[in-house]
């Protein structure tokens, strides 16, 4: 699983012209989920993104969390993450989840990010959604579900 985090000052989803979501400062995550990924995996990235320190303190460091500064996220479905380009011009998406395990997962991993009190919009699943954010830094930071359970 894979969770790209953008650190904005503001995010919204729409479809077709009509605002599902909307969150002042926090992290819009685009969320890509492959095939054997599992709860574990929702879990472990769900428990990072919570108490992540990218947020700056009083001094201008990165040493707060999103729930420390009291933002909100945004999540969206996003199986383009799991694009293999390793071949040719034009990226396959085999190792991406099929779609009704990949909402499964996705619908999961939401409810986990709601359990730990912090405000979560979404998208619609397997929706075409345009997305306005202000990235804020710009700070982006990759996450992988296989890499933390690698600890």
């Amino acid at each position: 699983m894979k969770a790209l985090l953008q650190r904005v000052s503001s995010a919204s989803v729409s479809v077709e012209g009509k605002t599902l979501s909307s969150i002042e400062q926090g992290f819009l995550i685009l969320l890509g989920v492959k095939k054997g990924d599992d709860e574990e995996d929702a879990r472990l990235l769900s428990e990072k993104i919570a108490k992540l320190r990218i947020f700056s303190d009083e001094n201008g460091k990165m040493n707060k969390s999103v729930r420390d500064i009291g933002g909100s996220l945004l999540v969206v479905s996003q199986f383009t993450l799991c694009a293999n380009y390793a071949h040719g011009n034009r990226p396959d998406f085999l190792e991406a989840e099929g779609p009704a395990r990949a909402n499964e997962l996705y619908e999961y991993f939401v409810s986990l990010l709601r359990e730990q009190d912090i405000p979560v919009g979404t998208g619609e699943f397997g929706a075409d959604m345009q997305i306005a954010l202000v990235n804020d830094g710009p700070v982006t930071v990759m996450l992988e579900s296989n890499v933390l359970r690698k600890k």
